[in-house]
């Protein structure tokens, strides 16, 4: 007999079949497999979002994500959870969200939380819950060995992306690429300022989220520093996206926080195109320095990386992505992982 999983995403950012937010990427793969393999899948949301499964949905969000807008939104979300676990129906629920610990339902079903951000961004009572039959996990053995003494994760389990869909395209172009979300601590800067130093072309692409700070961040810091051979794209999705990456000279990562891990990443070496990173967190678990890419400690540093990216051989970043992150692989550990929890 099949399992009901109840997946939670982070309620301020909508889930769809390719979503900007690695957490939101990662629900939506295992909604698809938990479908694919006969299970029920429930998904609680915000309202607009695409699901394989049943779609749960709490209201979106119209206007700046403040803390009044937050509290409304986490008791719509607790609500529908113990209406979920009044039910009877649910095996277990998983969660993704950072904020996860303002929402957790009543005891009484077993509850997987994924930590998809640095381990210094959630609340200690939110790593140390007391609540029956949770637990937690990693993404990456960096994430896990930065944990505060005391808090039990489970192993580790890494990311994936669908080799199949991300693939070397038939040309490369000259620009370097960085993609993902818009906010400081993604370093959109450092990769406009690194451009610049190497008097390369470069395309951001990427969505800016409404919250002040964000908004704030591409105002001031990322405007500023566009120009005739340094543009700002817009969000990338699906079969744009793909081709942004396939044609790229190479990726930049930027990020100025220690990544738990990296999907696009992944995606750049599925495609065939190098990445240069920051020795940021999990990005050297990732990004096998002189391989795949390059790991830098600076924007100097990141600015001589692109003009070295054609020492890299695309056949070795396609091969090390197939081998190291196939979502198969993610999917059927996430699979068992469930069967094992809800037993």
């Amino acid at each position: 007999m099949g399992l009901t999983v109840v997946s939670v995403a982070y309620p301020f950012a909508p889930v769809t079949a390719d979503p900007t937010g690695g957490a939101e990427q990662v629900l939506a793969q295992l909604d698809r497999a938990l479908i694919r393999a006969g299970h029920r899948s429930r998904v609680v949301a915000q309202q607009g979002s695409t699901t394989a499964g049943e779609l749960l949905a709490v209201p979106a969000t119209d206007g700046d994500i403040d803390e009044a807008c937050r509290a409304a939104v986490h008791n719509r979300v607790r609500a529908t959870l113990a209406d979920e676990v009044r039910s009877g129906q649910a095996d277990l629920v998983h969660f993704h969200g950072v904020d996860y610990a303002s929402y957790m339902p009543p005891p009484g079903v077993p509850t997987l939380v994924t930590l998809h951000l640095p381990i210094s961004w959630y609340p200690p009572e939110a790593l140390g819950p007391d609540r029956p039959s949770t637990w937690l996990n990693p993404v990456s053995a960096d994430q896990a060995r930065r944990a505060p003494p005391g808090v039990r994760l489970l192993p580790p389990i890494p990311n994936g992306v669908d080799t199949d869909a991300y693939r070397p395209g038939p040309t490369r172009r000259s620009y370097a690429l960085v993609l993902g979300r818009v906010a400081p601590e993604k370093g959109f800067h450092h990769a406009l300022d690194a451009s610049r130093l190497a008097g390369a072309r470069l395309l951001a692409a990427g969505r800016v989220f409404p919250y002040p700070a964000h908004r704030r961040y591409f105002a001031e810091e990322v405007v500023p520093r566009l120009d005739a051979r340094r543009r700002f794209v817009g969000p990338a999705e699906g079969p744009a996206k793909r081709r942004l990456l396939a044609e790229a000279r190479c990726v930049l990562i930027p990020s100025t926080v220690p990544e738990t891990s990296s999907l696009v990443a992944m995606e750049a070496l599925a495609s065939g195109t190098p990445v240069v990173a920051f020795r940021a967190g999990a990005l050297p678990e990732i990004v096998e320095h002189g391989v795949t890419g390059l790991i830098v400690d600076t924007v100097q540093e990141m600015a001589a990386a692109i003009a070295r990216v054609g020492e890299i051989d695309p056949a070795a970043c396609r091969r090390a992505a197939c081998e190291r992150f196939p979502l198969s692989r993610t999917a059927a550990t996430y699979l068992g992982l469930y069967a094992r929890l809800a037993a």
